[in-house]
């Protein structure tokens, strides 16, 4: 009897967890925009993924919640649709969507988008949010009217800029940026309103804008600070450049590297020098990869121990000429010196053992051993070690 009594109440509990679990609705994309016509209502669209994690708890914490949904229905016509599905793909590609969630407000007569949102919301902001984009005053048509009514009207830009950043990635705030910075002489972009436009909004690296802020920046330091002018400036750099490494792009990555590489300063070349080794390894360009390290490793990243870890790990696998190797010894053993690790020690006799410097891979080997004997880690890795190198 007991089992019985605690096999129903499980079956119990996964009935109330199936009926508290949202299921989206597969309305077609069409059905729902004619719907929310005939309706006059606005269209809310989810865009999803089935294995986003912030997708996934949006649907568990936010619309599994009956009231959320009888919001939604009241005021809205609603439609859920995975980007990896024919009209998820479509819709993605319609309305520009990088993130996930990402969730759009449309207008059912012109499919203009009304108000948009992307990411993960706890259920109290989002609910906030859907209320917002129901108010016409606070739509993206009517701020956007308003701005260019009065191009050079800061606020009216901010109160356009903000809401348009609740649902875009930062390059689609590039426009209206420049519509408003239009309005500005450089003598006065140098202020702390005018900087924040442009540590928003400003993303091309050729720009007027940009290149001010590159030959003024004690200037603009004095109404920011300089770690925000750094900031933007890496940023601004790594915009430029992650894409053409993300899509294996190495044609386009060269023209714009020499762009990037033009501004000399030491901290974007760094980045740039990180994305030539990130780029080198995608490819398989080894010759590259080396070519890079050698000349620049200790200009760049001489200080950060895991980086030349990194480094030295990659010349483990993929380097075999006897003075590279040794090169990358010397790197992985500076790294000890700024902070002594076991997988450091444990890299170096690797690398002293590709070199066949016996001697040299056994001394390493055993202070790794040590390390990993205090700290109580399994030794089976360094074991195995010693043991090649005991029978050579």
């Amino acid at each position: 009897m007991r089992f019985f009594y605690l096999f129903f109440l499980w079956l119990s509990l996964q009935t109330v967890h199936s009926q508290n679990q949202f299921v989206p609705d597969d309305v077609p994309y069409k059905t729902a925009l004619e719907n929310a016509k005939t309706q006059r209502k606005p269209l809310f669209v989810m865009l999803y993924a089935d294995w986003c994690p912030h997708c996934n708890q949006m649907k568990k914490e936010v619309f599994s919640d009956p009231a959320v949904m009888d919001f939604l229905k009241k005021n809205y016509v609603c439609a859920w649709k995975n980007i990896e599905k024919e009209e998820g793909i479509a819709l993605r590609d319609k309305f520009n969507t990088k993130s996930l969630p990402t969730f759009l407000f449309i207008d059912p007569g012109t499919e203009t988008l009304l108000y948009g949102l992307k990411g993960e919301l706890k259920k109290a902001d989002f609910m906030t949010e859907v209320n917002y984009a129901l108010n016409p005053k606070m739509q993206l048509p009517y701020l956007e009217k308003e701005f260019l009514a009065d191009p050079g009207n800061s606020t009216k830009f901010f109160a356009y800029l903000n809401t348009l950043k609740k649902g875009k990635d930062r390059t689609d705030l590039s426009i209206p940026t420049h519509i408003y910075l239009n309005t500005q002489s450089d003598a006065q972009l140098v202020s702390e309103t005018n900087w924040r436009v442009i540590a928003n909004g400003v993303t091309d690296i050729n720009s007027r804008e940009f290149q001010y802020v590159l030959n003024h920046q004690k200037d603009f330091a004095a109404v920011a600070s300089q770690s925000r002018i750094d900031r933007k400036i890496e940023n601004i750099v790594t915009e430029l450049l992650r894409p053409y490494v993300d899509n294996l792009d190495t044609i386009n990555y060269y023209k714009q590297r020499e762009i990037a590489k033009s501004i000399r300063l030491q901290k974007t070349d760094s980045i740039v020098f990180k994305f030539d080794l990130t780029l080198a390894e995608r490819t398989e360009k080894w010759q590259f990869y080396k070519k890079v390290t050698l000349e620049d490793t200790e200009k760049f990243v001489w200080t950060d121990a895991s980086f030349l870890k990194d480094i030295g790990q990659t010349y483990l696998k993929n380097i075999s000429d006897t003075e590279s190797l040794k090169k990358a010894i010397t790197w992985v053993k500076h790294s000890l010196e700024l902070n002594d690790s076991y997988d450091g020690n444990l890299l170096v006799a690797r690398l002293y053992n590709k070199i066949k410097d016996k001697k040299s891979a056994l001394k390493y080997a055993k202070d790794a051993r040590v390390i990993c004997t205090a700290m109580t880690w399994s030794t089976k890795d360094v074991d195995d070690l010693l043991a090649e190198l005991n029978k050579k």
